[in-house]
This record gives C-alpha cells, sequence and structure tokens, in this order.
C-alpha cells in the first residue's frame, strides 16, 4: 500500500508542485520505498511508495501510453495479472509488470464501470485530460481511506487527513461528530473530526468536473436484498470454503514476503491454516501479541496454532507503559482518537513483522459477515422486552443494568442495549460506547441517533440486517481504520481475505442458520475450519483481542488518566460537564463499574485534541 495527495483548482491557477509535496511530506511512513509528482495544469498527483509488486517498474503517478489518462493509487489489484492478459489480447499498450497501469489502462477503456472487473482493496484519483474528469474511488468495503476538503477555488485530498491539514492548517472541531464518536466509537462518513474534512464512504466514488461540482455515486453496496437467493446445507460450506481459499490464494501474491496476524482465535488461525497449504510446505511467518494478564493473553492459543500448522512465529508483548509512550504518536497516525485498545497491540506487531515480511494477512470481517459476536445470537431473544413502550422499558433496563454486578457482562451489554429508543439505535448500543441518554448527560443538545439510515436500507431476516449495519459502521469506520493506520505507521501492507468483495458477497446469500446455531456465532466459519485445525482450536471459546485496561486504569494508569480527563488544561473537561466525567472515574476507581470502555473513548478524545490542537500531552 502507499499514499497519495492531490489538488484540483478551479480558479483559473495551476497546481503548484510544492503544495502537493508539502502534503506528501506527512505520509512518508505510508511509502518509504519512493515518491513522485505530476502537475496537469490544474489538476496535480503526489504519490509515496510502498513496493510491494513490480517493485522497480511501476513508479507513480503514472501516465497512459494510450492517451491522456493519469493516476495516483493506493492498494492492490490482486487478479491484475488475469485484467493484463485480457487488455494485452485486446491491444492495449502495457509498458509495466505491476498492478497500477492495470487499474490505470482499465479506467481508461471502461471508467468507473471497469472496476467491476479488478479484485482487490484500493484508493485512487483518476483523471482523463480528454473529458477534464478527476474521478476519486474507495474500495467496495472500506478497506484503504480517502479524504477530500473543498476549499475556496480547490479541492484537496489525501489518504490521510494530516495531508489536508499540511496544507489548510488545522480546522475546528465538528461537534456532530464528536457525537458520532461517542455514539460508535468511530466517525461515520461522510464526517470526520475536522470540521469541513470529508471520508469518502467505501464502494463510493466522487465525480469533479472542471465546473467544480463534486458528483458522488454508489458502484456497490452489499447484497442486502429480500430476494437474495439463500445457500444452505453441503453446498453453503463448500462455497464459502472454495472462495476463501480462493480470496487467501489472490492475496499472497507479492514480490516481497507475506506473513499473518495470530491471535490464535479462529479467523486469523484459519487464514494461517489456508496460507500453508497453499505454500504447499513453504515457509509462513506468523506475528502474534500477549499481556501480563492471563484473563486475555492468548499467546498461548497462538503457540498451539503456529505448532499445529507449522509456521515460524514471533512474539511481541504489550504493557502499560507502552499506552503511555506510544498513544500521542499512533493518534497522529490514526488522525483522530485511538477508539480500541488493540491499537496499540497492533502496531507493536506490525512493528515487529517490519523487520521479516511486508505484507500481514489479517483475519478482519468474518465477525461481521458471518455472525460472530455474541449478540448476534442474543439480539432476537430480546425481540420480546424490545416491544415494551421506550417510556417504560427505558427506565427499567437502565435500572436492571445498574443493579447487575460487573461479572455479568453480557447480561448488562444487553440491558443497555434495550435502552435504546428504537431498533435501528439500539444496533450501535451492542457496541456503542455511550447510550444516548449518557451522551445528553455529558453535553447539552447530545443525545440525538444520528446516521439511523443503515438499518433503514438493510433487508432480509434481522441477522442479515444486522450485520449489514455492522459492515457499514462497526467494521468499516473502525477495525478496518485501525488496521490500516496501524500497519501503515509501520510501513506494512495488511490484508484481510474475508473481505475479498466475492466472499463478502457469497456470505450474504449464506443462510442465518449456517451463520448462528443456539447461542454459537460462524457456525459454518467452524465448520470449514474443521478440514484444516485441530478440533480443540476450533471449538476452544472466543476471547477476542482484549487489553486488561479495567486493572490498568485502576492501577499502573490511574494518575494518568485522571490528569488527561479532569486536569485543568483538558478538552474533556471543560467540553463535556466535568461531575459527569469525575463521576465515570470514581465509578470504576472504586469498583461499583468498570467504565473502561468510556473513560478509553474519552482519553482517545483527550489525546486526539491534543496532539492536533497544540496542547502538550501528558
Amino acid at each position: 500500500m502507499c499514499g497519495f495527495v492531490g489538488l484540483r483548482r478551479f480558479d483559473g491557477r495551476k497546481v503548484e508542485e510544492q503544495d502537493l509535496r508539502t502534503m506528501a511530506a506527512t505520509l512518508g511512513h505510508r511509502g518509504p520505498d519512493g515518491e513522485g509528482y505530476r502537475v496537469f495544469g490544474d489538476v496535480g498527483f503526489g504519490h509515496t511508495r510502498l513496493s510491494i509488486i513490480d517493485l522497480a517498474g511501476s513508479p507513480q503517478p503514472m501516465s497512459s501510453a494510450n492517451g491522456p489518462a493519469h493516476i495516483t493509487f493506493n492498494g492492490e489489484i490482486f487478479n491484475y495479472q488475469t485484467v493484463r492478459n485480457e487488455l494485452s489480447r485486446r491491444g492495449t499498450t502495457l509498458r509495466t509488470h505491476g498492478d497500477t497501469e492495470v487499474l490505470l489502462e482499465t479506467l481508461r477503456l471502461k471508467n468507473l464501470a471497469g472496476l467491476a472487473d479488478l479484485n482487490g482493496q484500493f484508493a485512487f484519483a483518476y483523471f482523463d485530460e480528454a473529458s477534464g474528469e478527476l474521478l476519486l474511488a474507495r474500495d467496495r468495503m472500506g478497506i484503504l481511506p480517502l479524504y477530500y476538503h473543498e476549499g475556496p477555488g480547490f479541492l484537496a485530498f489525501a489518504s490521510e487527513v494530516k495531508a489536508l491539514i499540511a496544507l489548510i492548517g488545522t480546522p475546528g472541531v465538528d461537534g456532530d461528530a464528536v457525537e458520532d464518536y461517542l455514539t460508535y466509537g468511530s466517525v461515520p462518513p461522510p464526517l470526520t473530526l475536522f470540521k469541513g474534512i470529508r471520508k469518502l464512504a467505501p464502494g463510493t466514488a466522487l465525480r469533479v468536473g472542471r465546473d467544480g461540482i463534486l458528483r458522488q455515486e454508489t458502484y456497490w453496496s452489499l447484497p442486502a436484498g429480500e430476494n437474495t437467493p439463500i445457500l444452505d446445507g453441503d453446498e453453503a460450506i463448500r462455497e464459502v470454503d472454495r472462495k476463501l481459499r480462493e480470496a487467501v490464494a489472490l492475496r499472497l501474491v507479492a514480490d516481497v514476503p507475506v506473513g499473518a496476524y495470530l491471535s490464535g482465535g479462529l479467523d486469523s488461525s484459519l487464514t494461517v491454516a489456508l496460507m500453508k497449504k497453499l505454500r504447499e510446505g513453504g515457509e509462513v511467518q506468523t506475528f502474534a501479541a500477549g499481556f501480563s494478564d492471563p484473563r486475555f493473553d492468548e499467546l498461548p492459543y497462538a503457540r498451539q496454532v503456529s505448532e499445529a500448522v507449522g509456521t515460524t512465529h514471533h512474539e511481541v508483548m504489550v504493557s502499560a507503559d507502552d499506552f503511555r509512550e506510544l498513544w500521542e504518536t499512533l493518534t497522529w497516525h490514526r488522525d483522530g482518537p485511538i477508539s480500541q485498545p488493540a491499537d496499540i497491540a497492533i502496531y507493536k506487531i506490525a512493528k515487529q513483522a517490519r523487520s521479516e515480511v511486508k505484507v500481514l494477512l489479517s483475519g478482519e470481517g468474518s465477525d461481521e459477515i458471518f455472525g460472530g459476536y455474541p449478540k448476534y445470537a442474543f439480539e432476537p431473544k430480546l425481540a420480546p422486552l424490545a416491544g415494551f413502550p421506550a417510556s417504560l422499558r427505558v427506565p427499567a433496563f437502565r435500572a436492571i443494568e445498574r443493579m447487575l454486578p460487573e461479572s455479568k457482562h453480557r447480561a448488562r451489554q444487553a440491558a443497555r442495549a434495550l435502552t435504546s429508543r428504537s431498533t435501528g439505535e439500539r444496533m450501535q448500543t451492542w457496541f456503542g460506547p455511550f447510550t444516548w441518554f449518557e451522551r445528553r448527560a455529558l453535553r447539552p443538545g447530545f443525545g440525538s441517533f444520528r446516521n439511523p439510515g443503515q438499518w433503514d436500507r438493510a433487508q432480509g431476516d434481522h441477522l442479515r440486517r444486522m450485520l449489514y449495519v455492522d459492515c457499514h459502521t462497526w467494521l468499516a469506520d473502525n477495525l478496518l481504520e485501525r488496521g490500516d493506520r496501524m500497519s501503515m505507521a509501520a510501513s506494512i501492507e495488511n490484508r484481510p481475505p474475508f473481505l475479498d468483495h466475492e466472499l463478502v458477497e457469497l456470505a450474504f446469500r449464506v443462510s442465518s442458520g449456517m451463520k448462528i446455531r443456539g447461542l454459537s456465532g460462524k457456525w459454518i466459519v467452524k465448520e470449514i475450519a474443521r478440514r484444516h485445525l485441530p478440533a480443540n482450536i476450533v471449538d476452544r471459546k472466543k476471547v477476542g483481542f482484549k487489553v486488561p485496561l479495567d486493572e490498568w486504569f485502576r492501577g499502573g494508569l490511574r494518575d494518568y488518566v485522571r490528569d488527561l480527563l479532569l486536569g485543568p488544561d483538558s478538552f474533556v473537561s471543560s467540553y463535556f460537564d466535568h461531575k459527569v466525567v469525575e463521576s465515570l472515574l470514581a465509578d470504576h476507581e472504586r469498583r461499583r463499574r468498570n467504565e473502561e470502555h468510556r473513560l478509553w473513548t474519552l482519553m482517545g478524545l483527550e489525546v486526539w485534541h491534543r496532539k492536533f490542537y497544540g496542547k502538550v500531552a501528558i
């Protein structure tokens, strides 16, 4: 993967290359292997390269040998060799052996419709000089990012927000985005926390003509229609197994070493097992992170998988000190709050892996397309309770949640979900840090439910609608953003095979009964994994990538947390109700409630504000 920047002017002026260089200077971590700049009058591109395919032969920005068309591109086209052969057969002149030129020529011949031919993860800017149209687009699932800003007489765009800030300065805080962040743990498109800087949604393109008008269109969407043909039984298992093998095989295409994250969980273990089989006994390098707290340390399970499959295994430990030392730096890389504690562990894995490989495969996305979280099994059982009027249900379940002990985590989470005012809001409350009434207590005017449209657009049974929502919110704006930023911070590429768009389309055809059996999720993935892994690995209880924050916030990080959230120069303490924030801390420290999720969310916001608005991090 790489980084790119670009400008389009509408005021009659030419783009200055120095502006492109200023922007690209912030993206060296995304492309340490080279850089390039091209100006085409009122359009200019800049690029920083992480060389993965055709290491010496595909510098960017790239211009076509067949017409006045140009591209700057971040990502990989995994089936580029097949498409390249078809382009050659049809007489297209090709000067390189890489995927960038394949994308460029496909767009030149077919424009946006050409993306249907391509399997990949990407964000790009394509300029057709003949028509004068600039085309920006982001891959189907949102694996790679793309941001833009409309200024007076120009449009700027880049792979990361910081490149735009380098050009325009730091905008003010977007209050609507702050509430979104408290609601979701991330900010859905088109907003970012920076006022006036926008995020392009997955599967979406932006057309920009010489008139300066931006025309957005969706070129791909999840197949969540009511009448989608359903796969079931042995056929479903056979087809998903086949497509997953193909997805892993495609993501092994590289001219550099490829390894894998290995948590010891089902998804990363299955990915690693398929890698080993596809390499027919060749070396596979795996990487894992561990914690000193035995409740969350999965290193023994990762070692067990490594031994069973036969990988060359590497481990790294994560401590409370790592959070203090890395939080500010990784916030800069994230362009926003570190919304998940696992970000820091993923960065440490990627940093260690960088000395051995340049690409890492991950198991990301399996939970969101095959129903891996406990909430997918519990949610249907709550339907009768959710039918009670909100005026009765909300206060009742607020009280129940407060009475339940900390050890009853799942029951408490279900009670929190039932305090939502609508089904769509409940879908976000399962994972969201703050409920509507908690947001309202934090700041006057908060407590609305923004972005409710995902639930309304989804179709099919309840599980399919839940998966549709999570793919559009939790997965795209939280997990995938994390995966991109934390791997790129270490100059390493992350590839999630489960998010191959053909596999995703297939997964949304698989019947819900093949995903959830009783209280067990990802049933079909487990059945496939039995073909490749020992049963004790497949059947062990899901732990997830957790960090022992509850005790760290009461122990080694206690003073750090207090200084961040209640100090005299705290943004959180001034923007939100000081007494409410103080109460959250007191409840956690005195073990009345485990508030680690909400404290982490506020701390992430505080560190972000200090990093980008001139405060000195503690």
